[in-house]
């Protein structure tokens, strides 16, 4: 037997179960920040355009009340994007979110196939790609639907609240308590 070798082996399940449950809540930041960017820069794009760019497209595709809808969508994607990305209010951000993304899967990306990149041909001016498919879409549900359900993480502002709330009700029922003590009279208290 060598000086370095050891009776414990290299890798330990019980150790990995124990680090990978200790790390869980923090797999929610990264899926936050690129979920809640993308949406944010998306927003970013219809808003710099101007929404009626956006709205000539909408009606082009035959969406009813394209400006209304180009300037909710651009309003979804960017104070959304902003609820994910902070962690804020994340399983509600989720719903219109969605919403957005199913509108998009079923109006524009869904005949163009699942994946999102295509190589239509190699030119001297360099590549060209072909339309988006909906593996993207299907992406960006997945990490809505996942930060829905296990929650925003510990580096968020739900958390935040969460741990205030707590508090607070901490306080108020210590309150409470303080207020319900009886003072037994001192001549009934024997030795």
């Amino acid at each position: 037997m060598s000086a370095l070798s050891s009776d414990r082996p290299a890798f330990s399940v019980t150790g990995w179960t124990k680090l990978s449950g200790t790390l869980s809540g923090w797999s929610a930041w990264p899926l936050r920040l690129i979920v809640g960017y993308g949406f944010i820069v998306h927003g970013w794009a219809k808003l710099s355009r101007g929404p009626e760019s956006f709205a000539a497209f909408l009606h082009a595709v035959n969406v009813p009340l394209p400006l209304f809808f180009a300037w909710a969508t651009t309003a979804t994607e960017l104070i959304g994007g902003l609820c994910v990305l902070c962690g804020a209010f994340v399983a509600a951000a989720s719903l219109p979110l969605s919403v957005v993304l199913l509108t998009a899967l079923f109006t524009v990306h869904l005949p163009y196939g699942f994946f999102s990149v295509k190589l239509a041909g190699i030119s001297p001016d360099g590549v060209k790609f072909g339309p988006v498919g909906y593996e993207h879409i299907l992406l960006y549900l997945a990490g809505l639907i996942s930060l829905a359900i296990s929650g925003a993480g510990p580096l968020s502002l739900d958390s935040w609240r969460t741990r205030r709330a707590g508090r607070d009700s901490q306080e108020d029922s210590d309150v409470g308590a303080k207020d319900n003590l009886t003072k037994i009279p001192r001549d009934d208290i024997t030795d």
